[in-house]
């Protein structure tokens, strides 16, 4: 049985259809990449995944129960963990404090200050700036810091929004880099991004989304040697 299955999944803004009865599914200890052009739906798919949107029709199955119902808060707890498009930390509040913030739907608070300690041994640069207000960091920093704070919720499958949106080719790689060792520590990942060549380097498998519709899906080594992707999107 998959960890997430999306079964022929519709959402609309108002009259306009955004996604037009997708399927997917992610399994345990994957690392799976959604990659399309800008509107074609991606963050709008992670979005109705987490609970911020619902559906018209379809579902979200996770881990054997239909989430497509519960409030986003909820499908947190249940070992969900979503890392926005944008970064959206708390800038007002320090490094330390968001990723605390991460943790708050936690009840083993016990090992919460063991697994701050795991996290600022993987983001070395937040150890140093814990005490920073999080809107002093760069975005690199930031994009760091919102990973951090969604591990710190221990969850079983990260998703990820366009982690590398704005970020230089050096932070990038960075970025890459940490969401590899993620995937490596056994944590699942759904990887929404840009830079398909990237996502697709590190990916298991890949969907490809157009418009609203998955027109192609496979294993990423496949993808990234097919012509017709790498016009489309690799710039090739």
């Amino acid at each position: 049985m998959a960890m997430l299955e999306v079964k022929d999944l519709e959402v609309y803004y108002g009259m306009i259809q955004a996604i037009k009865g997708i399927s997917f599914e992610v399994n345990k200890g994957e690392v799976i990449a959604l990659i399309g052009a800008n509107g074609a739906g991606k963050t709008t798919t992670l979005h109705t995944i987490t609970g911020l949107l619902s559906p018209k029709k379809g579902s979200v199955i996770f881990e054997g129960k239909d989430i497509t119902k519960i409030p986003a808060h909820k499908i947190v707890s249940m070992g969900m963990a979503h890392v926005p498009e944008g970064r959206r930390v708390f800038s007002d509040l320090s490094v330390y404090e968001n990723l605390k913030l991460g943790a708050y739907t936690r009840k083993d608070k016990e090992n919460l200050n063991k697994d701050l300690e795991s996290i600022y041994e993987r983001f070395p640069r937040l150890a140093e700036r814990k005490n920073q207000s999080a809107g002093t960091l760069s975005g690199g920093e930031q994009q760091m810091l919102a990973m951090g704070r969604a591990l710190m919720s221990k969850p079983s499958i990260v998703l990820m929004d366009e982690p590398s949106m704005g970020l230089s080719p050096i932070l990038v790689n960075e970025i890459f880099d940490i969401i590899e060792s993620i995937s490596k520590t056994g944590t699942t990942v759904l990887l929404v991004e840009q830079n398909a060549k990237k996502a697709l380097s590190i990916a298991d498998r890949a969907y490809v989304l157009e418009t609203g519709k998955i027109v192609t899906s496979g294993n990423a080594s496949d993808l990234l040697e097919d012509d017709s992707i790498k016009k489309a999107y690799l710039g090739e």
